[in-house]
Protein backbone atom coordinates (compact mmCIF):
# COMPACT_ATOMS: atom_id res chain seq x y z
CA UNK A 1 0.00 0.00 0.00
CA UNK A 2 1.23 3.16 -1.08
CA UNK A 3 -0.98 5.16 1.36
CA UNK A 4 0.04 4.76 5.36
CA UNK A 5 -0.34 6.33 8.45
CA UNK A 6 2.97 6.91 10.98
CA UNK A 7 2.82 5.32 14.22
CA UNK A 8 2.17 8.64 16.08
CA UNK A 9 -0.72 9.25 13.54
CA UNK A 10 0.33 12.95 12.68
CA UNK A 11 2.00 12.13 9.70
CA UNK A 12 0.34 10.56 6.85
CA UNK A 13 2.83 9.30 3.57
CA UNK A 14 2.35 8.94 -0.01
CA UNK A 15 4.98 6.48 -0.86
CA UNK A 16 5.99 5.32 -4.71
CA UNK A 17 2.90 4.83 -7.07
CA UNK A 18 -0.45 6.41 -5.73
CA UNK A 19 -2.88 4.77 -8.11
CA UNK A 20 -6.66 5.24 -8.18
CA UNK A 21 -6.87 2.72 -5.24
CA UNK A 22 -5.32 4.74 -2.48
CA UNK A 23 -8.06 7.49 -3.21
CA UNK A 24 -10.42 6.14 -0.40
CA UNK A 25 -7.57 4.86 1.76
CA UNK A 26 -6.12 8.21 1.83
CA UNK A 27 -9.55 9.76 2.50
CA UNK A 28 -10.55 8.01 5.78
CA UNK A 29 -7.19 8.52 6.90
CA UNK A 30 -7.42 12.21 6.39
CA UNK A 31 -10.98 12.00 8.28
CA UNK A 32 -9.78 9.96 10.87
CA UNK A 33 -7.03 12.29 11.61
CA UNK A 34 -8.31 16.11 9.78
CA UNK A 35 -4.78 17.70 11.78
CA UNK A 36 -2.40 15.25 9.94
CA UNK A 37 0.41 16.94 7.63
CA UNK A 38 0.55 15.05 4.82
CA UNK A 39 4.33 13.69 3.05
CA UNK A 40 4.87 12.69 -0.52
CA UNK A 41 8.04 13.62 -1.06
CA UNK A 42 8.48 9.71 -1.48
CA UNK A 43 5.72 9.56 -4.16
CA UNK A 44 6.55 9.03 -7.73
CA UNK A 45 3.09 8.91 -9.87
CA UNK A 46 0.09 10.25 -8.08
CA UNK A 47 -3.25 9.39 -9.44
CA UNK A 48 -5.39 12.73 -10.00
CA UNK A 49 -8.15 11.07 -7.92
CA UNK A 50 -5.75 11.11 -5.18
CA UNK A 51 -4.91 14.42 -5.68
CA UNK A 52 -8.46 15.53 -5.77
CA UNK A 53 -8.31 13.69 -2.52
CA UNK A 54 -5.45 16.61 -1.52
CA UNK A 55 -7.01 19.27 -2.76
CA UNK A 56 -10.49 19.04 -1.10
CA UNK A 57 -9.21 17.97 2.28
CA UNK A 58 -6.30 20.53 1.60
CA UNK A 59 -3.92 19.09 4.52
CA UNK A 60 -0.33 20.61 5.32
CA UNK A 61 1.98 19.40 3.31
CA UNK A 62 5.96 17.97 3.71
CA UNK A 63 7.81 18.80 1.46
CA UNK A 64 7.68 18.87 -2.37
CA UNK A 65 5.99 16.02 -4.35
CA UNK A 66 8.36 13.55 -5.49
CA UNK A 67 5.48 13.47 -8.85
CA UNK A 68 7.73 15.79 -10.89
CA UNK A 69 4.40 16.65 -13.02
CA UNK A 70 2.08 17.66 -9.64
CA UNK A 71 5.14 19.23 -8.18
CA UNK A 72 5.64 21.86 -11.35
CA UNK A 73 1.57 21.78 -11.08
CA UNK A 74 1.40 23.35 -7.75
CA UNK A 75 4.16 25.25 -7.96
CA UNK A 76 2.36 27.36 -10.59
CA UNK A 77 -0.86 27.26 -8.58
CA UNK A 78 0.26 27.96 -4.74
CA UNK A 79 -1.91 24.45 -3.68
Amino acid sequence: MSVRREDDGTTIVLDGHCPVEEAEPLLQFLQASPAACLDWRQCTHLHTAVLQVILAARPQLIGPCGDAWVQRWVASNAL
